[in-house]
């Protein structure tokens, strides 16, 4: 992603918030369902997104029933308009920190679902600093596959 626009950074959240404690294939499978229940992770629009679409967002097909991750990307949304007002864009925000784990405990605070993990996938697939994989990796309780494959792809493509 050359220059993710707020859609992409809300997809990427979304995706990684999605994703954790299931299978990666299973959000996968699915993802165009989200895509088009979250209306193209519209910012503006998810933002503004109130009880009837939660009620909506819960019934949608292929969209797992959790509301507080539905709530979480309506929350996340409105996070990442804070963010632009107060640095300007998102990746102004993303290479503000010092290093990564100032970043890391920020992203915790400010955003829903937000770990160590979700974090260094979101500024890693929107282009921005993270550590070396295999360093990262080794502050992990466990491995993280996925992780790897990811990284791996893109570094050879």
């Amino acid at each position: 992603m050359a220059h993710p626009t707020l859609s992409d950074h809300l997809a990427v959240i979304t995706r990684a918030v999605m994703q954790a404690g299931l299978s990666w294939a299973f959000i996968d499978a699915r993802w165009e369902d989200y895509v088009t229940a979250f209306d193209g992770f519209d910012v503006d629009r998810v933002a503004g997104y109130g009880d009837a679409d939660i009620d909506r967002l819960m019934q949608a097909d292929g969209v797992i029933r959790s509301r507080s991750k539905i709530e979480g990307t309506i929350r996340n949304a409105r996070t990442l308009l804070e963010i632009e007002r107060e640095f300007g864009s998102v990746h102004a925000y993303q290479t503000s920190f010092a290093d990564y784990d100032a970043i890391r405990r920020d992203t915790k605070k400010r955003f829903v679902y937000l770990g160590d993990l979700s974090t260094y996938y979101w500024l890693f697939r929107t282009g921005a600093p993270v550590p070396d994989l295999e360093e990262w990796m080794k502050g992990q309780e466990r491995d993280h596959p996925r992780m790897r494959e990811m990284v791996t792809l893109a570094a050879s493509g």
